[in-house]
């Protein structure tokens, strides 16, 4: 079995949470709702309709909450998708090229959107033909923080876990791939914080997406860097040494991306 390169999309490949968190709190409040912007920006990385349900104060299978998710829907090309290539982080389309051409694995995806949405963005970006294989939430049973779908991409690329690799920024990303046996690489320019990327037990957690490509292609070394600001008067960047933890089982959490 081979080696597999495994990635989430919001937030890891697209910086999309702000425009997704503009977008779901401007649909809310157009149904009533006054959500603070910290509420807005939680629901970053977890299902649709039940993010737009706890915002709304409904039911996951109020109506409201599916007018809610049409609007969104209806908005998400426009606002989020028009934007194309131009969503994708710095380095991204560099980095996804670097892989093919050093390293030759197979590239996925595991994300919590539904399926038609992932394909759209990936198509919008440019980036739809570098993956071998799009796993999204409604193609398993279970979303993450449980390793269905990761399971689930690792059997289409024929890959091993041990030897394979899953990037995402989020603790449910983390706790995901880990589940699912996979070395880990976590991005601290998401949605979830270096500290609380390092505490569900990542890898690597890195500030950019060049330094993913770095230690994807450099192996499995027991430390990573991650930079932090510096104090006044020391160097531009500290450094902190983070040490890999074992896998240690899941608890359940929310799950996903929006879809």
């Amino acid at each position: 079995m081979t080696t597999a390169f495994v990635f989430d999309i919001d937030g890891t490949l697209a910086d999309t949470p702000s425009a997704i968190a503009a977008l779901i709190g401007d649909v809310v409040r157009g149904l009533g709702a006054d959500p603070s912007h910290a509420d807005v920006l939680a629901t970053v990385g977890k299902p649709l309709e039940a993010s737009l349900a706890g915002l709304l104060g409904t039911c996951v299978h109020d109506t409201v909450t599916a007018e809610a998710a049409a609007r969104y829907r209806r908005r998400f090309t426009t606002d989020v998708l028009s934007r194309g290539p131009e969503l994708l982080l710095p380095g991204v389309t560099e980095g996804l090229e670097r892989l093919r051409r050093s390293a030759g694995h197979p590239l996925g995806i595991a994300t919590s959107k539904i399926y038609a949405s992932a394909h759209a963005l990936l198509d919008a970006t440019g980036i739809l033909n570098r993956f071998d294989t799009v796993v999204c939430h409604n193609m398993v049973e279970r979303g993450k923080p449980h390793p269905d779908m990761a399971l689930r991409a690792l059997a289409d690329l024929r890959a091993q876990a041990s030897r394979s690799w899953y990037v995402g920024d989020t603790v449910t990303d983390m706790t995901m791939a880990r589940a699912a046996g996979l070395r880990t690489v976590a991005v601290s320019y998401g949605v979830d914080t270096a500290e609380a990327l390092k505490a569900a037990g990542a890898d690597h957690v890195v500030a950019d997406f060049p330094s993913v490509i770095d230690v994807l292609l450099r192996g499995t070394p027991l430390t990573a860097r991650v930079t932090t600001p510096a104090t006044a008067g020391a160097s531009t960047h500290a450094t902190t040494r983070v040490t890999t933890r074992a896998l240690t089982g899941t608890s359940p959490e929310p799950t996903g991306a929006l879809s």
